[in-house]
């Protein structure tokens, strides 16, 4: 697997990790979550930042952003019981056919 691919999944990660933090820190309220937001959204830029040496910056937000939304809404039902209605999962889904699109047709990514 090349390396800007492997930058872009640890920034996803890292993303991830920040905001499932941002939703424990009640409205940064909290210190401990509080630094991990900001610990997780700086990895996660710095990594994004490696990662656009290699990619386009439209297709790099596109994964980094369209893999977040998936990733949060699935924490988001198994640790903090937030229901999704049959749209939002509808509209989840055409978030990763998109992603699937681009990696697979499109010359703009890189492989």
């Amino acid at each position: 697997m090349p390396i800007h691919y492997v930058y872009l999944i640890l920034a996803v990660m890292a993303e991830t990790i920040g905001t499932t933090a941002l939703q424990a820190s009640h409205q940064f309220s909290r210190l401990i979550p509080s630094i991990i937001v900001v610990v997780g959204y700086g990895i996660s830029f710095y990594l994004l930042a490696l990662t656009l040496k290699s990619m386009p910056v439209g297709i790099v937000y596109a994964i980094w952003s369209a893999l977040g939304i998936v990733f949060i809404a699935a924490i988001g039902f198994l640790a903090f019981g937030q229901k999704l209605d049959f749209a939002a999962i509808l509209g989840i889904g055409f978030i990763l056919l998109g992603i699937l699109v681009i990696h697979l047709f499109s010359n703009s990514a890189t492989h």
